[in-house]
């Protein structure tokens, strides 16, 4: 989920926990299967494959997972991987804009599952382009901060590389580029000795809605809805939280 800081802290009980996680190492072996049946197995010909097994690793899935994703997707096992991307717009509360990325085997078990998550928990489907215009594709490669890379290191390592902004979001850094630029970027941080956690496509929202507490907790059980469908790759929202918000949300229990 995109729209506010990835760090963002919000507790949930250990069995939703493990459920999500489940599902989550679903979407990131099948955004695998994808990279490699687009762009082959050999990860030092596929940039798109790299990225997205680098993704999955730091979300702790096995190897072996990973492995045989690649070969499905590559068609090296005699499967046939069919998946479509399907782009759904609709707004939160208080005017929250959000894009739902999807990436199914089956549009009309998508469409149900993204309709039925909207109208129980207070959203409401828009029209194809409604929503669009506010979010922009852009190149976003993630870092976590630690005592050893500063802004200035990032900023050094990748603005030759077509950056365009580095951003502290608190418990780390999110580097926008072009989308033609993200290979770039994220070869730079290797380059430099810089660890990163993800670097994928997204939609970036043009304008940010500053939200209360309360509003925040909505859009949030309203993207945990939408995101409890295996269908449900990435949801990119508009919304931006204070550091006071914030505060507030993390001594939710």
């Amino acid at each position: 989920m995109s729209g506010h800081s990835k760090w963002a802290t919000t507790k949930h009980k250990k069995a939703v926990i493990d459920a999500r996680r489940a599902k989550s190492f679903a979407k990131l072996i099948k955004n695998i299967e994808v990279a490699a049946k687009i762009g082959g197995a050999d990860l030092s010909g596929n940039p798109t494959l790299v990225d997205a097994v680098q993704k999955a690793k730091k979300t702790s899935v096995p190897n072996d997972n990973i492995d045989r994703a690649i070969k499905r997707g590559a068609g090296l096992t005699g499967e046939s991987i069919d998946y479509t991307t399907i782009m759904y717009e609709g707004y939160a509360g208080s005017g929250v804009a959000l894009m739902v990325e999807c990436l199914t085997d089956n549009k009309n078990r998508a469409a149900a599952e993204v309709r039925t998550a909207m109208t129980r928990n207070g959203g409401t489907m828009a029209d194809p382009g409604s929503v669009a215009y506010n979010f922009t594709r852009k190149g976003v490669v993630s870092v976590t901060k630690t005592d050893d890379v500063t802004e200035d290191d990032i900023l050094l390592a990748v603005l030759d590389a077509g950056a365009e902004e580095v951003t502290d979001q608190g418990g780390g850094f999110e580097i926008l580029s072009e989308p033609s630029d993200l290979v770039a970027v994220r070869t730079s941080l290797q380059e430099a000795g810089i660890d990163y956690d993800a670097a994928d496509v997204e939609f970036v929202p043009n304008l940010k809605v500053e939200v209360d507490a309360e509003t925040a907790r909505k859009v949030m059980r309203l993207i945990d809805a939408l995101e409890d469908s295996e269908d449900v790759q990435n949801v990119y929202a508009n919304y931006d939280l204070t550091p006071e918000v914030q505060a507030q949300l993390d001594e939710d229990e």
